[in-house]
């Protein structure tokens, strides 16, 4: 099964590796830029489906958010690490998760 860490250790292969007819790789390409579009767009398509209530539809669009927050992580060199680090830290915080 994929995890958001196979995933996310693929796409920082990509990143490394840069192989030709990657999705990933023309993403990683095109820059922050792009990427934030990407982000930005599926956001919004997450939106529609919830509002919509389609359960299949939901599942589908924020696979595609999150592969598309995890590509901008890693060219930003945020590790998922530096993500649950602060989630932890957030829940013994103020903040209370």
């Amino acid at each position: 099964m994929m995890t958001l860490n196979k995933l996310y250790l693929l796409i920082n292969s990509r990143n490394k590796e840069l192989p030709a007819n990657s999705y990933t790789t023309s993403l990683l390409k095109a820059g922050s830029d792009s990427i934030l579009k990407k982000v930005a767009e599926e956001t919004a398509e997450v939106i529609i489906a919830s509002k919509n209530n389609q359960k299949r539809e939901i599942i589908y669009e924020v696979s595609d958010l999150y592969y598309h927050i995890l590509v901008l992580l890693v060219i930003k060199g945020i590790t998922l690490n530096d993500i649950l680090y602060e989630l932890d830290r957030r829940s013994k915080s103020e903040y209370k998760v």
